[in-house]
This record gives structure tokens, C-alpha cells and sequence, in this order.
């Protein structure tokens, strides 16, 4: 074959998994009688050395004398208690190896790993190329002990995104759009729309969802709890795909598409400052929630406060401020926007000499929490 030549999707008709044999007497029982599997193919008639089984989503080769190693076919089972203990490893007569894995795990969320964590992004040296082509910086390096991640994300190039329909299997998840603007669209949401500068929302568990468009050098805030989870493509869905139920909820979580246009501002928690709530709180049942807090002058600097929810993360939108935290004797960070900032519960904090376009993102877990302001 000429090395130049090119294999297009359009010319490949199968594929296959080999798996080696020593003799398809013995293997092709367990494959087609225990597990289910069933027979396309088998030649030569007389002396069969190949044969070809499909099922559960996947086409097998068992070849004799094949030079491939034992293989390897994972089975995911909706009850495999019933079949075999899940992360059980059955053995063929032949050596190869099939795993026993749940098809509907439970999502674990790890417990939170509490840490003080200042990010700033003239330290951030390097963005890493992740999922179509998007630039991901981290901004929680310890996850909290596996329990979220934070991304900045930038597009920098505008124009179609090359997303496909997929979905996340989550807890929870923000996306903030922090500059520029992208076109989406959502399961049951109607027709894409645009999420510009200061807008968000929130992409419930395994919502199908794409990204279509982005403008030059959009930058996005994605959170995620817990921090690995799974992305899968859905090759069946196509959207849009209408209006669905407006009340739905996936998992217990609602769609929410805050605009920030339409935000009422009140005061927040901290004296001397007002926020914008975007209703995630709500939508969550209470899980998370997600705030947008700036200096509204009648308390400079803002008092010593302390929190006890267990996940509380910032990240600076706009502007500057100083943080002071009491933490191993007082220490001050001098903050801009583009930077990140976790404060553990009970750590006594402050903010101070914020500008007057200061603005902070605030997502916390559970939405609802005590904050306690010391004179």
C-alpha cells in the first residue's frame, strides 16, 4: 500500500477486535454460550480457524494463532450482581480476560480536601489543548481532593466550534461566559442561543448539549463537581430538538440560563457589598449556588468574615481587590481579575482596597450557608 494513501471514513465497511485462540472449540462456548455473544462468521469449514461474534455494542475476532496477546472485553451490566460481582474478571479457556463492570455506576463525589488557595494568572504559564480544541487552565491544582475543578477556558480563534452533542455525568456544573460569547444549544431548550459576557448557566446532569460558535478570544469559567467525570458523545441525538417540559429536571436539577441584563442587584452577604444572584440555588434544590458580588461603597474595607459551607470558590471577574486571610499569620494577596481564590471553612478573610469595578464570581456547596461577620 502506498504510504501516501489515505483511509477515508467512507471506505471502511466493519472493524473488528482480535482476540487470540488456541482452539475455537473450547473458546467459542464461553463466548457464545455464557455470555451471550453470537455467531457472523467461521471459516474454513473444515478446520475452523477464525471466527467472528458480535453483541453488546462489539464485533470479536477469535483467530487462531494470532500473534496478539491475550485480550481484554469489558461487559457492562445493568445488574452484574446477578451475573458476576461487579470488577469481576472472568477467564476464557483460552486466556483472555472478560471484565464485569456496572453500566450505572453511582456518581461519587469524593469528600472535599479543604485548602487555602490563592491562583493568579500572571503565574499561569501554560494553557493545556483539552476537549475541541479549547485552552484549559487550571484553577484549583488539588481539586479539593478530587471534589471539583475550575477551568478557564479560552477559544481563541472564532468561528464554529468542532463540538459534537454530548453530555456530562455530574453533580454539578457551571459554565460562565467571562468574555466574548458562544452559541449553544440544549436538550429541550429550543433554538440556540447566545451566552455573551457576564451571562451563565447551568448543564444538568447528562443534558445533551453542544457548543456551535464561539467569538474570537471568548473566555469561559467551567466548574465541575465532582472533578473527573465522564463526558460521552451521543451520535443519535440531533439539535435543536424543541421545547420540552419546562419543569423537567435531570437528576434533580433544572436548566438555568441566567442573563445578566436581567439580574436584580441586593445586598450581599458581606456588608459594603451588593450581588446578583443567579438563581443556581434554586435550580439545584439548594446544591450550589452561584453569586456575583461587587464593592457597593457604604463599607470600605468590607469587616472580617468567616464561612462554613464546604466548597467555596471565587474567582475575579473584573477590577481589583486585596484578600487578607488570618491564616498562619495575616497574609495579604493583591488580586486582579483573572485570578482564583478558595477559602476552607471558618478561615477569617477580608476584603480590601477593591476598585470600583471590582466584581467576584462566587460558587459555593450547598448554596445556603452561614457566614459570620466579627467586628
Amino acid at each position: 500500500m502506498n504510504s501516501q494513501a489515505k483511509i477515508t471514513a467512507d471506505a471502511i465497511r466493519s472493524a473488528e477486535v482480535v482476540l487470540p485462540v488456541q482452539d475455537l472449540k473450547t473458546e467459542m462456548p464461553f463466548f457464545l454460550g455464557e455470555l451471550g455473544f453470537r455467531l457472523d462468521t467461521i471459516y474454513p469449514a473444515d478446520d475452523p480457524a477464525v471466527a467472528v461474534i458480535s453483541g453488546h455494542g462489539v464485533r470479536i475476532r477469535l483467530e487462531r494463532d494470532s500473534d496478539a496477546g491475550p485480550g481484554v472485553v469489558r461487559l457492562y451490566c445493568d445488574s452484574p450482581d446477578s451475573f458476576a460481582s461487579d470488577g469481576a474478571t472472568l477467564t476464557s479457556p483460552n486466556g483472555n480476560r472478560v471484565q464485569v463492570h456496572d453500566a450505572n455506576p453511582p456518581l461519587v463525589i469524593p469528600e472535599t480536601q479543604h485548602s487555602f488557595m490563592v491562583r493568579r494568572l500572571a503565574d499561569s504559564d501554560s494553557w493545556i489543548i483539552g476537549r475541541a480544541g479549547m485552552r484549559y487552565r487550571d484553577l484549583i491544582t488539588d481539586r479539593l481532593g478530587g471534589s471539583i475543578i475550575a477551568s478557564h477556558i479560552r477559544i481563541p480563534d472564532g468561528g464554529p466550534v468542532p463540538d459534537m452533542v454530548h453530555y456530562h455525568t455530574v453533580g454539578f456544573q457551571l459554565i460562565f461566559c467571562y468574555r466574548g460569547w458562544v452559541r449553544l444549544v440544549y436538550e429541550d431548550q429550543g433554538d440556540p442561543f447566545i451566552l455573551s459576557a457576564g451571562d451563565c448557566v447551568i448543564q444538568p446532569p447528562q443534558i445533551r448539549h453542544r457548543v456551535l460558535e464561539a467569538s474570537d478570544n471568548v473566555e469561559v469559567l467551567e466548574i465541575g463537581v465532582p472533578a473527573e467525570h465522564i463526558t460521552t458523545i451521543d451520535h443519535e441525538m440531533e439539535l435543536p430538538n424543541g421545547i420540552g417540559d419546562p419543569d423537567r429536571d435531570w437528576e434533580g436539577t433544572k436548566f438555568v440560563h441566567h442573563k445578566e441584563a436581567e439580574a436584580t442587584w441586593t445586598p450581599w452577604r458581606i456588608p459594603g457589598w451588593s450581588a446578583r444572584d443567579t438563581g443556581i440555588g434554586t435550580g439545584t434544590a439548594g446544591v450550589a449556588g452561584v453569586q456575583v458580588a461587587r464593592p457597593d461603597g457604604t463599607a470600605a474595607p468590607a469587616p472580617w468574615a468567616s464561612h462554613d459551607t464546604d466548597i467555596h470558590f471565587t474567582f475575579v471577574k473584573e477590577g481589583s481587590l486585596t484578600l487578607e486571610a488570618d491564616s498562619k499569620g495575616r497574609k495579604s494577596h493583591d488580586l486582579v481579575a483573572g485570578d482564583a481564590f478558595v477559602l476552607p471553612p471558618f478561615l477569617k478573610t477580608r476584603y480590601v482596597n477593591a476598585s470600583a469595578d471590582c466584581e467576584l464570581i462566587e460558587a459555593t456547596l450547598p448554596a445556603t450557608f452561614k457566614t459570620t461577620v466579627f467586628d
